[in-house]
């Protein structure tokens, strides 16, 4: 990989209810209005050569991907490491429930009802940023979800993973070049060895 091209996947059924999804066999697609954020997600990027494009298991960003690949010949691929983090008790519920819990609570902390902590997720996610990296494809959109990029986007700018983060726009493209994502994920990566919010 020589450039991300890095973006939220378009506005989905529950997202526009404020509800939690962290179970990619639960149906969340998009609403009219994120399937006009994916397409216009593809307008911006018209001039760019693409060389794939990843998504996570979720429809949400695979629909995402499609709509805005619309038209081109673009290999895809799915990588499940780049999944939205598992809500455990919060899957469905209003997203204040869960925002609360996690404000609160460590990052090896348990989530319950099964959920996955924010330590495990942060190794996740760097697993599948890892296999993003090490593609032999030169320009790379990945389209994925807020928690993951914005932990990718914070490490850009040399913070490590903390209980309360800045939302990330949907369907917008942030360019990131090879040696800035992977100073970004050797920092997550780092973090993931003694796992702690500061």
């Amino acid at each position: 990989m020589e450039l991300a091209i890095l973006a939220r996947h378009g506005e989905s059924a529950l997202g526009a209810r404020g509800l939690m999804n962290g179970d990619p066999t639960v149906p969340n697609g998009m609403t009219p209005a994120g399937e006009a954020q994916a397409r216009r997600l593809g307008e911006a990027l018209s001039d760019v050569p693409l060389d794939l494009g990843v998504t996570s298991r979720f429809s949400r960003t695979r629909e995402t991907l499609e709509l805005a690949l619309a038209g081109r010949d673009v290999p895809t691929l799915v990588l499940p490491d780049l999944d939205e983090i598992r809500f455990g008790s919060w899957e469905g519920a209003p997203a204040e429930g869960y925002l609360e819990w996690a404000w609160s609570n460590g990052p090896q902390e348990p989530v319950p009802g099964g959920g996955e902590t924010r330590a495990d997720a942060v190794r996740r996610l760097a697993r599948g940023f890892r296999a993003i990296l090490s593609r032999p494809e030169a320009t790379i959109l990945v389209v994925g979800h807020g928690l993951a990029l914005r932990y990718l986007l914070n490490a850009v700018d040399g913070r490590d993973p903390e209980p309360r983060l800045d939302g990330v726009p949907l369907a917008e493209p942030i360019t990131v070049g090879a040696a800035d994502f992977e100073s970004a994920l050797e920092r997550l990566e780092r973090w993931c060895l003694r796992p702690e919010f500061a």
